[in-house]
């Protein structure tokens, strides 16, 4: 049974950092990604890693400010987020894929997801 449980989501101030987790038990995949969501809106990628290599894809959004990286040992995936703004606040889930599909972003090629973690940025 496939299962993502992510960790390390809070409050933190503008300019704070957060790290979140996610462990990965049941088996391994091409692709690890990060999205999030708030009320209202699309879910929006924020990073992927793929496994073998650790090749990396941002959002520009978050590009230079967040850092996806990966235990493949643990087979877990973190996303180190640095100077945090008040809009990443959202639900950020991570997710899982087993090939590169027509790229990083799309949500529907994700076929495993976590549970989400709360991460908000006050101003």
């Amino acid at each position: 049974q496939v299962q993502l449980v992510e960790s390390g989501g809070g409050l933190v101030q503008t300019g704070g950092s957060l790290r979140l987790s996610c462990a990965v038990s049941g088996r391994t995949f091409y692709a690890m990604g990060w999205f999030r969501q708030v009320p209202g809106k699309e879910r929006e990628f924020v990073a992927q890693i793929t496994r073998n290599i650790g090749a990396t894809y941002y959002a520009d959004s978050v590009k230079g400010r967040f850092t996806i990286s990966r235990d493949v040992a643990k087979n877990t995936v973190y996303l180190q987020m640095n100077n945090l703004k008040p809009e990443d606040t959202a639900v950020y889930y991570c997710a899982s894929k087993d090939g590169y599909g027509l790229g990083p972003a799309r949500s529907d090629e994700y076929a495993y997801w976590g549970q989400g973690t709360q991460v908000t940025v006050s101003s």
